[in-house]
C-alpha cells in the first residue's frame, strides 16, 4: 500500500502487541493500541483511524460488542477482527455483526499487512466512490452504457483503481458485463498500450490451461510439436484478465499463487524461470468466499487477488438503465447486421421493461439482434419480443372470470396440476419440492426470480433439484 494508514489495535496480550506493532510499523503505518472496550472507545473518539485491528475476547467484554455499538451509531471503520485457530464461527458472527475481514491466530506479518492495506485501500476506495457518484453522471465508461447509481459506482471504481496495480476481482452474475469491465479498467490504466489478454478459466481441462496460461515447450506433452508461449508472456506489460477464476484447479492455483508473488513461471515442460511484468483482474460468477470455506479456492490466492473489489450489479439493480440499453443495442445490431430497423413501438418497450432478464445484459443483447434478423418491417412490436424471450403475447387485462382463483387470474399462470395437489400423507421433500416448482412455475421458469421470493439462493434451488432427481432415481 502506497500510504501508511493509521492502525487501532485492540489486543489485551503485551506479547502480541510488541510483535504486531513491529510487524505493522515495519510496514510504513503508524500504530496506537488499546488494551480494552473502554480503551478502544476512547482512542477511536479521540482520533479517527484507518483500520482497527481487533481481538476478540478482552477483558472487559466482547470485542463484537465494540464492533455493534459503532454500526448503532452507524461510525463507519473498517475492521478486521483477530481470532484463535477452531473460533470460525466467531469470525462468521463478526462479519455479520459489519466486520470486514478477519484473521485467524496464528498468522504471519505477510498475511497481517495484506490484510490490512487491503482493508484500508477498500475503505479509501468506497469513500472516494460515494463521493464522486453525487457529481455530474457518466452515461458510459468504454463499451459499458448506463446512468443508473449503481453502474456510476461502477465506473468510479474502474477509474479510481486504474492509476493502481493492485489486482482486482470482479464479481456480477453470468451477463452482467464483467469482461467489459475488465477492458474498461486496462483501457483507463497507464497500461493502455499493452496488451489485454483473457483467459476462461472454467472452459478448459487443466492441462490445457495450464499451457495456455504459461506456455509450454516442444516435447512436453503428447502434441506439443514445437514450443508455445502463453498467456503470461502475451500479456508482459499488459493486463491479464482470468474470467472463472474460481473454476481453476486447486493444483493450477498453487503455481498462480507463486507467479503473482514472484512474477515467475514456468512453461510446461521447461526448468527455466521466465519473469513477467502483469496486471492480474479476475472474474467470477460464484461467491469466491464460499468457494474458500468448501477448500475449491486456495485462501492465500483469494487474499492476493482480492485487493480492489468491483462489483457488476444485474440488470434488476440497474434503475432506469433497460431503455437506454435496448436502444443502443438496437443501434448496434442495426449496422451490424444492415438493418431497416428503425426503432421499438411503445408496448414492445413495455414488454422489454416487464421482463426480468435474467441473464442480464447478454440475454437482452441476444434478444434484440434476434430481433432484428427477423424483423420484416420497420418496427419491432411486442408480439416480437414475447416471441423472442418465450412468452405468450400478454392480452388486454379483463376481469378474473369467477371460476378461475384470483391468484391465477390474469397475467399470472396457475402452477401446473401436478404441483397443485397437496397430500399431506407425503414425504416433506416432497411437499418442499412441488412448493419450490410451483413458485418457478408462476415466475415463468426465472429460477432467480423463484429464489427472491422463496427467499433463498438460486444456488439451493439447482441443489434440492439435484437432489430431488436422485430420490426418483433411487
Amino acid at each position: 500500500m502506497e500510504t501508511p494508514a493509521k492502525i487501532l489495535l485492540v489486543e489485551d496480550s503485551p506479547s502480541l502487541v510488541r510483535t504486531y506493532v513491529a510487524q505493522l510499523e515495519k510496514g510504513g503505518h503508524v500504530v496506537e493500541t488499546a488494551g480494552t472496550i473502554s480503551e478502544a472507545q476512547q482512542k477511536r473518539a479521540g482520533s479517527t483511524p484507518d483500520c482497527v485491528l481487533m481481538d476478540l475476547q478482552l477483558p472487559d467484554g466482547n470485542g463484537l460488542d465494540l464492533l455493534r455499538s459503532w454500526n448503532d451509531l452507524e461510525i463507519d471503520l473498517p475492521v478486521i477482527v483477530i481470532t484463535a485457530n477452531g473460533s470460525m464461527s466467531a469470525a462468521i458472527d463478526a462479519m455479520r455483526a459489519g466486520a470486514g475481514d478477519f484473521l485467524v491466530k496464528p498468522f504471519g506479518a505477510e498475511r497481517l499487512l495484506t490484510t490490512v492495506a487491503n482493508a484500508v485501500d477498500k475503505a479509501r476506495l468506497a469513500r472516494t466512490v460515494d463521493r464522486l457518484v453525487t457529481t455530474t453522471p457518466k452515461a458510459g465508461v468504454g463499451e459499458m452504457i448506463g446512468s443508473s447509481k449503481a453502474m456510476q459506482a461502477v465506473y468510479r471504481t474502474l477509474e479510481m483503481s486504474a492509476a493502481s496495480d493492485a489486482s482486482v476481482f470482479i464479481q456480477g452474475e453470468s451477463g452482467t458485463g464483467k469482461e467489459l469491465a475488465a477492458r474498461a479498467l486496462h483501457k483507463l490504466s497507464n497500461r493502455s498500450k499493452g496488451p489485454f489478454v483473457a483467459l476462461n478459466c472454467g472452459a478448459m481441462a487443466r492441462d490445457l490451461l495450464e499451457s495456455e496460461l504459461f506456455g509450454h515447450i516442444k516435447g512436453a506433452f503428447t502434441g506439443a510439436t514445437s514450443d508455445r508461449a502463453g498467456a503470461a508472456a502475451t500479456a508482459d506489460g499488459g493486463t491479464l484478465f482470468l474470467d472463472e477464476i474460481c473454476e481453476m484447479d486447486i493444483e493450477l492455483q498453487t503455481k498462480l499463487l507463486r507467479f503473482i508473488q514472484l512474477g515467475e513461471y514456468r512453461r510446461v515442460g521447461e526448468d527455466k524461470a521466465r519473469v513477467a511484468n502483469i496486471r492480474f483482474v479476475c472474474a467470477t460468477n460464484q461467491h469466491p468466499e464460499q468457494a474458500v470455506r468448501d477448500g475449491r479456492f486456495r485462501e492465500d490466492l483469494f487474499y492476493r487477488l482480492h485487493v480492489l473489489p468491483v462489483y457488476m450489479p444485474p440488470l434488476r439493480e440497474r434503475a432506469g438503465d433497460l431503455a437506454e440499453l435496448a436502444d443502443a443495442l438496437l443501434v448496434k445490431a442495426v449496422e451490424t447486421e444492415g438493418s431497416s430497423v428503425e426503432g421499438f413501438t411503445e408496448d414492445a418497450s413495455a414488454a422489454i421493461a416487464n421482463h426480468a432478464w435474467p441473464g442480464n445484459v447478454r440475454e437482452l443483447e441476444n434478444t434484440i439482434r434476434r430481433l432484428v434478423v427477423l424483423c420484416s418491417g420497420t418496427q419491432i412490436t411486442a408480439d416480437m419480443v414475447h416471441a423472442a424471450i418465450g412468452q405468450p403475447a400478454v392480452a388486454a387485462p379483463t376481469s378474473p372470470r369467477p371460476d378461475i382463483p384470483s391468484s391465477v387470474a390474469g397475467d399470472t399462470p396457475p402452477v401446473p396440476q401436478s404441483y397443485a395437489a397437496q397430500d399431506e400423507s407425503r414425504p416433506l421433500w416432497e411437499i418442499e419440492r412441488d412448493a419450490i416448482e410451483g413458485t418457478i412455475s408462476r415466475c415463468e421458469g426465472n429460477i432467480q426470480l423463484a429464489a427472491r421470493k422463496l427467499e433463498i439462493s438460486p444456488s439451493t434451488i439447482y441443489r434440492k433439484r439435484e437432489a430431488w432427481e436422485r430420490k426418483v432415481a433411487s
